[in-house]
């Protein structure tokens, strides 16, 4: 083999093993991003035909009902629990910031976090559903069977009465303003 090829021979095999560990690395830190999606039976009973269950430490969201009575607030800090429900299990997510507004006992959420033990979730995040019609597909095709709750007229609802901003009377233009009203010039000169 003569030099010149012996170099392009060179030159095209580092350039493939540099292609490699470039798609390899992207890989491997896609895998680490990817947050699987489960309801609170796949999660305890596994998916699939394998039933492959999550190990604690994993990284996943989990979507369910909120349980009516479920919900735990911390009187000092912004700790909140909860129970999620489907079909069958239920599993008890815990997450600490502030709640969606549209949050509420009956409503369906998707939660992102880390799974702590079998039933058990430290949220990162929570997702309340945006109107009583609409699911995210995964969520609803996982969970038919399950009857929306709506909330009830006594559940505390965050309202803003008028008492508590200040009474301003705006006047109406019903008639034009006088002292807006400016004087029309003479346009006639005397000859």
């Amino acid at each position: 083999m003569n030099p010149r090829r012996k170099q392009r021979l060179m030159a095209v095999s580092a350039i493939l093993l540099l292609l490699s560990g470039a798609v390899g690395a992207m890989l491997y830190a896609l895998q680490e991003n990817v947050d699987l999606f489960y309801t609170p039976s796949q999660l305890l009973e596994g998916i699939g035909k394998d039933k492959v269950k999550p190990v604690p430490g994993q990284r996943l969201r989990i979507g369910g009902m909120v349980v009516p009575g479920s919900v735990k607030r911390d009187e000092t800090t912004l700790k909140v629990s909860f129970d999620l429900v489907d079909t069958g299990p239920i599993v008890t997510v815990h997450y600490e910031g502030i709640l969606p507004d549209l949050f509420r006992e009956g409503q369906g959420i998707v939660a992102q976090g880390t799974l702590l033990d079998a039933t058990n979730i430290a949220a990162t995040e929570v997702l309340a559903k945006h109107d009583e019609d609409y699911m995210p597909p995964e969520v609803a095709a996982a969970m038919k069977g399950i009857k929306h709750v709506p909330p009830s007229k006594n559940s505390p609802q965050q309202t803003y009465p008028a008492q508590n901003y200040p009474s301003q009377s705006y006047p109406t233009k019903t008639e034009p303003d006088q002292s807006s009203q400016q004087p029309k010039p003479a346009t006639e000169a005397k000859q």
